[in-house]
């Protein structure tokens, strides 16, 4: 079997490493015990998880053991990192909602009954006595250090709170405590965590003498660069209640030519030989690649079935054929609702194809929204009831290749 090292550094996944041919060579020769930590800030993953979600496939196939940690203790202060402004604080009851939505979508790719991988949670930290712990872990910070950290210095002229400091902190007492539960070796995490990571790599090595590892990997981003994600209103869902498996493989069947091979390395398991083949397809065999791309990821993520529905709907859109396939997204409405006329903004906002309405005044400023096929002129415009066709049903379309059917009930 290959090192997986080298698969992750071939399918680009890799960013940083803390010790690049110490780390290749332990995983080479023995297993380790690795983990990666994930803040409950929604109530689903999103692709950006995905990418976390294949790591840990290759490393689980290669015979090491995942530590998948919830953050019940860090998500109640919030990481600061990456951020312009203080993460909003969550309450108890909605950090315990979306661990429970996590377990339960982390369970649908992960198998936590046969050995290869545990699911912890880092509750711990909410028991710590805070005289004590600082007494025993703080004096190892340096305060000089943790402020020249990209994870705080962005922070620094807006106004970093003592409160979102202490994140580095517990992080790096995360892997110390499953350092010594667990005998974990690394942390996995983005590549805006490299900080927090290098934290609890130096905390342990003062604390215990022992010698940890980091690795992060590269951030998903936009064909233009841009970020995306929770943060920036552009999150693609694992949920399929928050987007639909249609929505879902639309989103990659859309990916813009120049990524469409970094994201097979990335987001599938089709061997490289077979990727490779793709570097050279030009036109209609771009298509085709984006069309397995699609295939592929969402087989992932919602399974077989989901996604032969879904490339049967969107083959039928590409080929303009009947746009309203059986299997595309599908919204009810009542028949009343229509009959008085509504808004095309609250419209759109029923039917989840926005994340707030200043995006949807922007699509439609923009040309962007359609009812069968007709443009919206603006954002005050009403829908009644003779958009429907036959009395039944009608389409939205939202960009050139993104389709809703609102169904009249």
């Amino acid at each position: 079997m290959r090192n997986v090292y080298d698969v992750l550094t071939e399918r680009g996944y890799i960013a940083q490493c803390t010790h690049p041919e110490e780390l290749r060579a332990l995983l080479g020769r023995e297993s380790v015990t690795f983990y990666q930590g994930y803040d409950p800030t929604a109530d689903s993953l999103t692709t950006g998880h995905l990418m976390t979600l294949m790591i840990h496939k290759h490393m689980r196939d290669a015979g090491h053991r995942l530590i998948t940690l919830m953050g019940t203790g860090t998500g109640m202060i919030g990481d600061p990192t990456d951020r312009n402004d203080m993460r909003r604080v969550m309450g108890p009851d909605e950090v315990a909602a979306n661990i429970a939505a996590f377990r339960e979508q982390f369970s649908r790719f992960v198998n936590y009954d046969d050995g290869s991988a545990i699911m912890e949670d880092n509750g711990w930290l909410l028991e710590l006595k805070w005289i004590e712990f600082m007494r025993d872990y703080g004096v190892h910070f340096n305060v000089n250090k943790m402020l020249a950290a990209e994870c705080y210095k962005n922070r620094l002229q807006d106004g970093l709170t003592a409160f979102e400091m202490s994140y580095m902190i517990m992080q790096a007492y995360d892997f110390l405590e499953l350092y010594r539960r667990y005998g974990c070796r690394l942390q996995l995490g983005g590549s805006e965590q490299w900080g927090n990571i290098i934290a609890g790599i130096e905390l342990t090595r003062k604390v215990e003498g022992a010698q940890l590892y980091g690795l992060t990997n590269i951030l998903l981003t936009a064909a233009d660069g841009g970020k995306m994600g929770k943060s920036v209103g552009n999150a693609v869902w694992l949920d399929a209640n928050k987007t639909s498996p249609y929505d879902f493989y639309q989103h990659w069947r859309n990916t813009a030519d120049t990524q469409v091979v970094q994201f097979l390395k990335l987001f599938t398991f089709l061997p490289m030989e077979e990727i490779a083949e793709m570097v050279a397809w030009q036109g209609a065999e771009i298509n085709r690649a984006k069309e397995t791309l699609a295939f592929e990821v969402t087989k992932i993520v919602h399974g077989e079935i989901e996604a032969l529905k879904a490339q049967t709907a969107a083959r039928t859109l590409f080929a303009g054929g009947n746009k309203s396939a059986e299997d595309m997204p599908t919204t009810q409405i009542s028949r009343g609702e229509l009959e008085v006329g509504i808004n095309i903004i609250i419209l759109l906002e029923k039917t989840k194809l926005i994340e707030s309405r200043s995006e949807a005044r922007r699509l439609i400023a923009q040309g962007g929204i359609k009812v069968n096929d007709v443009k919206i002129p603006t954002h005050e415009h009403t829908v009644s009831i003779e958009v429907a066709e036959n009395g039944d049903h009608f389409l939205i379309q939202k960009g050139k290749k993104v389709y809703h059917k609102v169904q009249l009930v």
